[in-house]
């Protein structure tokens, strides 16, 4: 199966993938900003029409405008912070209808299902030299800012006090949700984006571990659902995103269920 190229693309695209998004995903969901990674999943819709309307790779393309959204949103925020679902819904609508005009007015002349589903057949070698230097400068990006992401993960107000500038960083990772979404579109598609990112996640929370050793976690069981996703996809004939996307559900049952079973066992133990 690895003797073909498209399938060494896609395992190291699948491979970065599984790093970068648990990653990025963990600041997410315990900011609760999931939502906000959702619509810039599918704001990269718009990204992608944008370029393969002017023939531009669309893995950049997708990081350029989806970047824009994400910037917007964190502008607006600031403004409407008493109405900040609309902001979502809002950016969902422009990026949406800009996608949707594009591709319903036949001005781009390439299936974009491979995009909206994933597919491991249209990697090419130059989308794999994008992924890996956007998950490049994005895990460089994190590293260098892990102990302020971290403060204005648990105490906002606190990391303000405390020197950190709290706007700048929300700015810079609303870039490191865009880079994140880019890459994955060739793997996962646009679609079950969101669900890579946060699912991992929700996974290593159940196991109630420290925040570093959660972290950890997550990007062991983002690997696990990308390649099983992966690996099953290429058998059955199907769509690597959807797959994914089960899999990864299925993982988090399994541990749920396991831990029901753990707490079941203790609590007998416990008893006379």
């Amino acid at each position: 199966m690895f003797e073909y190229a498209f399938m060494q693309n896609a395992f190291i695209v699948a491979l970065l993938i599984s790093i970068v998004c648990p990653l990025i995903g963990m600041f997410l969901v315990l900011r609760r900003y999931s939502m906000i990674g959702d619509a810039l999943s599918h704001a990269s819709l718009a990204g992608v029409a944008v370029g393969l309307l002017f023939d531009w790779n669309p893995v950049l393309s997708a990081f350029g405008l989806t970047s824009f959204f994400g910037i917007l949103i964190e502008v607006l925020r600031r403004r409407f912070r008493r109405y900040a679902e609309l902001i979502l819904v809002i950016i969902l609508s422009l990026s949406v209808g800009i996608a949707i005009t594009i591709i319903s007015a036949g001005l781009v002349h390439t299936n974009v299902e491979s995009f909206l589903f994933g597919s491991i057949l249209t990697v090419s070698t130059g989308d794999v030299y994008s992924v890996v230097a956007l998950s490049i400068i994005s895990l460089a990006v994190i590293a260098r800012l892990y102990p302020q992401l971290v403060m204005l993960t648990f105490d906002e107000d606190g990391a303000q006090i405390a020197g950190v500038r709290s706007k700048l960083i929300n700015y810079i990772f609303a870039v490191l949700v865009a880079a994140t979404i880019s890459v994955s579109i060739r793997i996962v598609g646009i679609l079950v984006i969101s669900s890579l990112i946060a699912l991992p996640v929700a996974t290593a929370l159940q196991l109630r571990k420290g925040f570093r050793r959660t972290l950890i976690y997550s990007v062991v069981f983002s690997f696990i659902d990308i390649l099983s996703g992966l690996l099953l996809s290429y058998y059955i004939d199907a769509a690597p995103g959807g797959v994914t996307a089960l899999t990864s559900v299925a993982m988090l049952l399994l541990v749920i269920a396991y831990k029901e079973c753990v707490f079941s066992l203790q609590e007998k133990r416990r008893r006379p």
